[in-house]
Formats: C-alpha cells, structure tokens, sequence
C-alpha cells in the first residue's frame, strides 16, 4: 500500500533516505524534552528514523486519513493516542503534552509553513526546539538578520525567542511528486535568555505595520502610530533588529498606544 500525494494538501513525499535521518538528527534534546511531535508523517519516511531514538518518545499528527490508516498498519507504536488524527494548525497541544516542554520536526507543506510558525510561536514557552523542511526561499527568510533583503515579520517574530540556524537545502528530485522549486531544513532553538521587554501582541501589530510598507522609511510606515520623533523612525523595517522593535513598540506604550 502507497499514499497518493494530495495536491490539495500540498503532499511531497521526501524518499531520500540519507536526507531523512539527517533531519532527525538535526533534533538535539540535550535533556530539554523527552516527546517530539511529528507534522504531517505521510508514509513515516522521517517517522522510521523518530523510532529508534531513546532520548525522546515521538508523536504523530497527520491530517489525511489515506496516510493515517498507512501509519496504523506499518507503524504499529502508534496504534494508539500517539498517533493524531487531525489538523496542527487547530489541534490543542496541550491534549498531548499538558505542559511538559516537547520538540516538533516534520517535512511541513510549503503552503501552509508560515502558519505551522506563527502556531508555534503560541506554544513558545514549550516548544523548546523545531527542526522543519520547507520552501527554500521561506527558509532563508525565517533565519535571515537584519539588513538581509529576505528578513521579514516571522524572521522578526521568531528571533524574539529563537536562535534560528539554516541546515542544508535538497532539491526537488528528492520528493515524489518532486515539487517546482528548492527546499530547505532549519533549526530553531528556544533561547530563554531571550525576553520581549514589551506588550507581545502590540511588538508584533508593529512590526506586521512596519513590514506591510517595507519599501518605505518607518516615519511613513508607522505613521498610524503617531509616534515622536526619533532616530529609528527614519530607517525600514528590515533595518531593525528585535531590540530596536521593541524600542519603538515602549515609544509607542509611552502615547497609550494612538492607533492600536
């Protein structure tokens, strides 16, 4: 028995082996949790590899019920409630873990990558470490600095809490269907030195405005905000390090926050 990829649901099944367990091993507990979950498993290409560590038990969540009933039949740790049957964007962690720290690592679809890291920004006080696969391009984007043409919000976003590092890259015929552009696999890792002095929900309302407008210096992107005159004020987003967000974002509290 096969899965058919789903276009609909953006299914490119990896098949090369020697990939696959290097995105397993991009996983470090280092004692830091003891379960991973597993997105999107489809026929367990990176599941085969999850099973024979002993630091950590791995979970599944697969939302096509063709890969589901693959996963009962050929992965038979997983008969019961560690394997999900259901969506990662809507499932409520806390059904599997409550509030132990845990791990997530998947070969996510490219469609829906930056909403599987914005889902994870939810869980960053225990989710301690990612190790995914995704479109290249978003890849490059997640873990870009500052001052890089490819840094954007979700760079923004995660460095407030992740050191990002970007693995290696594999190209399209490695999958099946192989899919029309490149891949890349990155880390992060939760870095607990890391703390937003600010309001979260109004830094990230900020940088989304900064961002929006991206070509434009930040006096006129965040015009809105009704902000005093400052120095930052008169460089782009993609200028500005997370600090320099946040500086703007207690400029912003200092007004009552004009524009929220």
């Amino acid at each position: 028995m096969q899965v058919r990829a789903k276009k609909s649901l953006g299914q490119h099944f990896l098949n090369d082996l020697n990939a696959a367990e290097r995105i397993v091993d991009g996983l470090v507990p280092n004692g830091a949790y003891q379960k991973v979950l597993e997105i999107g498993p489809g026929m367990g290409v990176l599941t085969q590899f999850l099973v024979k560590k002993t630091e950590y038990q791995t979970f599944l969540i697969e939302i096509d019920q063709e890969s589901v009933a693959y996963l009962r039949k050929n992965y038979l740790e997983f008969t019961g409630p560690r394997l999900i049957d259901g969506d990662f964007l809507r499932y409520p962690l806390e059904h599997i873990f409550g509030e132990e720290k845990f791990a997530i690592v998947g070969n996510f679809p490219y469609f829906i990558s930056t909403q599987i890291f914005f889902r994870i920004l939810e869980y960053k006080d225990q989710c301690v470490e990612v190790v995914g696969m995704l479109q290249k391009e978003v890849a490059v984007r997640l873990a870009a600095k500052p001052g890089n043409k490819d840094y954007g919000i979700l760079s923004v976003l995660l460095q407030a809490y992740y050191d990002i590092e970007y693995l290696f890259s594999l190209g399209p015929e490695v999958f099946t269907p192989p899919p029309k552009v490149n891949s890349g696999v990155i880390r992060l890792v939760r870095n607990w030195d890391k703390k937003l002095e600010c309001d979260p929900s109004k830094f990230k309302s900020l940088v989304k405005m900064a961002f929006n407008q991206r070509r434009k210096t930040l006096r006129n992107a965040l015009r809105a905000l009704q902000l005093p005159d400052h120095p930052l004020l008169n460089k782009r987003a993609e200028q500005l390090g997370v600090a320099e967000f946040t500086e703007l974002t207690d400029l912003w509290k200092a007004q009552g926050y004009p524009g929220a």
